[in-house]
């Protein structure tokens, strides 16, 4: 029996003596393999990326919105834009009767173009905010200050713009108490925010925050209100939504038994959401990449088979001068197996070498974890085994008196 270290030095010779060959088939097992690092790099990352920006709501503050927030159901979507809006009165009444929470605040925003001397920026998020949103909301104001109970009370023309809509209207400009546009009306700046990014490519940072009054007074009775609410505690969270639930369907005359006409949403419903949407392009991607190593898989035993038929005249030599079948089989799916190996490992590191280029030129957590990496390298050995199977045991099986006589 030839010795496990001559079968592997066989099989080395054999590769070299055949370098395109093995190139083609390693790029097969390459392309698979990176693919399915490059996915789950992704939706890891994806994953851990959406959870820290929801992380920021707090355990402790919870929504309420006509339309529901955290939902893959489009028709539940286009059905609960027949409820009734939440207006500025029901605000009132749910922070005077809700004992469990410490804070509610409310909001409402549409979409509109804003403009500053010949500059001038469009689909930006105006954001009507109650005063008190300053220490409910999670954005930070970096410069100047926020509006006051009275300035919101009498509607004043006052706002905070992102760092989006200071970098590009006031580029070289300090835009603090300059005036801008938007929409119709004349707003003087008196804040600007940190700059929060972008989450999964959607600038976060194209937004101007008004008093909520002036908003009502531009917009009417069109806006559906959104409450944030900050519950006294994260033990009394279940308390306060009971409270506001109760408080909101008196108002609405629900009688018992029917269902809300408004929605609730705490920090984990949208890490709900997000994972199960996650979960499923992760579902779509994974069948991608597998089809992807299948066919790298059929393009390694057909490439083998074609070497077996090359060969026929050197396993006749192999057999004649004692070599098993076992001997044949062995060093054939060794040759495989090292093929897909070196696919395998080329496939991690183009995984390592993306994720590394993501992370350097984006704010994208993706890195590639050790037992994704280890995942590529055993699913290159299982495939190479699986399909390697067939070329070997037809090549021990040829009869060395047929195969001496090949040309």
């Amino acid at each position: 029996m030839v010795a496990i270290n001559d079968n592997l030095s066989q099989s080395i010779e054999a590769l070299r003596a055949h370098k395109l060959r093995a190139a083609l088939t390693v790029l097969g097992l390459t392309m698979g393999v990176a693919t399915l690092i490059t996915v789950m790099t992704l939706v890891q990352g994806a994953n851990l990326y959406v959870e820290q920006k929801i992380a920021n709501l707090g355990t402790d503050v919870f929504q309420v919105a006509r339309t529901p927030f955290a939902t893959t159901d489009f028709n539940l979507v286009i059905k609960s834009r027949r409820n009734k809006r939440i207006d500025y009165d029901d605000y009132l009444a749910v922070g005077a009767g809700c004992r469990e929470c410490d804070a509610v605040g409310a909001s409402a925003d549409f979409t509109t173009h804003v403009r500053y001397a010949n500059n001038e920026l469009v689909d930006i998020d105006v954001i009507g905010h109650t005063p008190n949103m300053a220490d409910i909301d999670t954005r930070t104001v970096e410069h100047g200050r926020y509006f006051t109970p009275v300035e919101d009370e009498h509607g004043a023309r006052v706002c905070l713009i992102g760092a989006t809509i200071a970098e590009q209207l006031f580029a070289s400009v300090d835009p603090l108490g300059k005036v801008i546009r938007i929409g119709t009306e004349e707003f003087e700046v008196i804040g600007t925010f940190e700059k929060i990014g972008s989450v999964l490519g959607q600038d976060q940072d194209n937004f101007a925050i008004i008093p909520l009054r002036a908003f009502l007074k531009m917009r009417g009775s069109r806006s559906s209100l959104t409450f944030n609410v900050h519950a006294a505690g994260e033990q009394r969270m279940q308390q306060a939504m009971d409270s506001v639930r109760l408080t909101l369907r008196a108002r609405r005359h629900l009688a018992t038994g029917a269902p809300d006409d408004f929605f609730m949403a705490t920090k984990d419903s949208y890490i709900s959401l997000w994972q199960s949407i996650s979960s499923a392009f992760f579902s779509v991607f994974i069948m991608v990449s597998s089809i992807s190593a299948i066919v790298g898989g059929i393009v390694i035993m057909n490439i083998m088979l074609v070497s077996v038929t090359e060969r026929t005249k050197e396993i006749g030599i192999r057999r004649a001068m004692g070599a098993t079948r076992q001997d044949i089989l062995r060093q054939f799916l060794t040759e495989s197996v090292m093929q897909c190996l070196i696919g395998g490992f080329i496939g991690v590191g183009a995984g390592f070498l993306f994720a590394l280029a993501i992370r350097t030129f984006t704010s994208f957590p993706a890195s590639v974890q050790t037992w994704v990496a280890m995942l590529g390298v055993v699913m290159s050995s299982v495939i190479g085994l699986f399909f390697g199977i067939y070329p070997a045991t037809r090549a021990a099986k040829l009869d060395p008196v047929v195969a001496l006589r090949s040309e």
